[in-house]
């Protein structure tokens, strides 16, 4: 599942930069997620850094955007695919799986 940014977001900018997909951004009134680039941080770290980070548990499991753990693992490997910043080991681990 993405994650989502309730509006009791206090801005206090500490999110945006946790997240390894770059999928927080400075929406109208609060951060918002990006439910295309947000993979709950699987592939980099065992949780959530934005949840781990948030200083007024905001940011929760969002029930609109319904994803597998397997399905993030392959949203991640195409992420990473496209140039982000997954350590080698992980993508060419991605692709021995395909195979």
């Amino acid at each position: 599942m993405s994650l989502k940014i309730l509006d009791t977001c206090v801005n206090c900018d500490v999110c945006e930069p946790a997240c390894p997909n770059k999928a927080i951004s400075l929406g109208e009134e609060y951060y918002v997620i990006d439910p295309s680039l947000c993979t709950e941080c699987i592939g980099h770290y065992d949780e959530p850094q934005c949840v781990d980070v948030c200083p007024v548990e905001c940011i929760i499991i969002d029930p609109a955007h319904t994803e597998t753990h397997d399905q993030l693992e392959l949203k991640y490997r195409h992420l990473m695919a496209l140039g982000g910043d997954a350590p080698a080991s992980a993508v060419d681990a991605s692709t021995k799986d395909d195979a």
